[in-house]
């Protein structure tokens, strides 16, 4: 019933071909840490620094709020159900 892994028996059997998608990730992380290391390391006023956060920020939040939307749009009486059973187990947890 159980199955062990062997692993490939010769060289010949290990796929060499990259995967498109995983080399995408990776390229795609390299950018984000090369960003991340520029912006951590490179001189930059504390004004321009929290700036940039908070425009992140806000970009992050407005995705996220596009994407409820959306969600609430395609689904509304899930997302009905959602918020009730949320507003039951808050009001049972403030009734303590």
């Amino acid at each position: 019933m159980t199955e062990t892994y062997t692993g490939p028996t010769s060289p010949e059997d290990i796929d060499d071909e990259p995967d498109v998608e995983s080399a995408r990730l990776d390229q795609d992380a390299d950018a984000i840490l090369v960003d991340g290391e520029a912006r951590a390391f490179g001189p930059q006023p504390i004004h321009e620094a929290v700036r940039e956060d908070a425009l992140a920020a806000r970009d992050w939040g407005r995705t996220r709020a596009e994407r409820l939307r959306r969600a609430v749009e395609d689904e509304p009486i899930k997302a009905t159900l959602y918020a009730l059973g949320l507003g039951l187990v808050i009001g049972l947890l403030m009734a303590r």
